[in-house]
């Protein structure tokens, strides 16, 4: 691949493939998904920052799933964020993001609500969507029981929590849930990983093609991806959505869709704020300490809910 095909990486994201390829760890492809749950769990966090201390953080139970809530104070009537992490439908849980859901909390001056959606291949499409919005509806009702502001509230995720979260916002604009905003990090948005930069960055760049793959074999049924629950870029209408923050590495075999929907969110009226960050790869947000990019994505993220929650 030629130079032009292929953006050059930070000196910073550069060393972090480097170490990550000299520790050789097998790939998720060649690990059962219990196994591959326990590896990416032992090694989630290792980049991340150091779980911030908060003065309130307890776990609950959110239209029947494990959910964990974070706020940066015992004030009531926060606004509050749902949050649906990533791993590929497979694999992630509470554990995993727990950093980053302690990060968008202070820097958001927001509650955010992690929520433990079922995962496949034990149950397979459309469980976490179903998950998804029933804990967003859940949220959206019981709010002032768990001292939140049911009129503030928020959907976002990483990866394949950032796809939940764009389906969400769809969920709930037909349901007639207001959301104040869908955060959107590194989201997967169409149906068969065929845009160029899934051939440009197929390997050695984080999320390889062979991952993907096998994420998409557990999750979903190959007749089932044109659902636009599974590709939200899909969707027959993406109009009167709530406002979008999406943010978007370079180097990422999604970078292309997460483009793409942005620029259908656009085109549909939906007020859209794109953060492409250069020469970092997929989930680099949770590397902050190793990655500057890494903190601007979060304070990016933390000035848009701010924003969001004050109109």
């Amino acid at each position: 691949m030629s130079e032009f095909l292929t953006p050059p990486l930070t000196a910073r994201m550069a060393g972090v493939l480097e170490r990550i390829h000299r520790a050789n760890r097998p790939p998720f492809h060649s690990m059962t998904p219990q196994e591959a749950r326990a590896a990416y769990q032992l090694g989630a966090e290792i980049l991340d920052l150091p779980r911030a201390p908060l003065p309130r953080v307890h776990d609950l139970e959110l239209a029947g799933r494990s959910a964990r809530l974070y706020a940066p104070s015992t004030e009531t009537g926060l606004p509050a964020l749902l949050y649906l992490h990533g791993g590929g439908f497979t694999i992630g849980g509470l554990e995993t993001h727990d950093s980053l859901c302690r990060q968008l909390a202070l820097r958001g001056n927001c509650a955010v609500v992690a929520l433990d959606y079922r995962l496949a291949p034990e149950h397979r499409f459309p469980a976490a969507v179903d998950d998804c919005f029933s804990a967003l509806q859940h949220l959206s009702a019981r709010a002032e029981s768990l001292g939140l502001d049911a009129s503030r509230i928020a959907v976002g995720g990483d990866s394949a929590g950032g796809t939940l979260a764009a389906v969400s916002a769809m969920q709930a604009r037909d349901a007639g849930v207001d959301l104040k905003l869908q955060l959107l990090i590194t989201p997967g948005t169409i149906a068969h990983a065929d845009t160029p930069s899934h051939s440009r960055f197929a390997k050695g760049f984080l999320l390889d093609a062979e991952n993907i793959r096998w994420f998409f074999g557990q999750y979903i049924d190959v007749d089932q991806r044109e659902d636009w629950r599974f590709a939200p870029l899909l969707a027959d209408d993406h109009s009167d959505l709530a406002p979008a923050l999406v943010l978007l590495a370079e180097a990422d075999p999604l970078v292309d869709e997460g483009l793409a929907y942005a620029d259908r969110l656009r085109s549909s009226g939906v007020t859209v704020e794109l953060e492409l960050f250069r020469g970092v790869t997929h989930d680099f947000i949770k590397m902050g300490r190793m990655i500057p990019e890494a903190l601007q994505a979060l304070d990016a993220c933390g000035a848009q809910l701010k924003k969001a929650f004050e109109t």
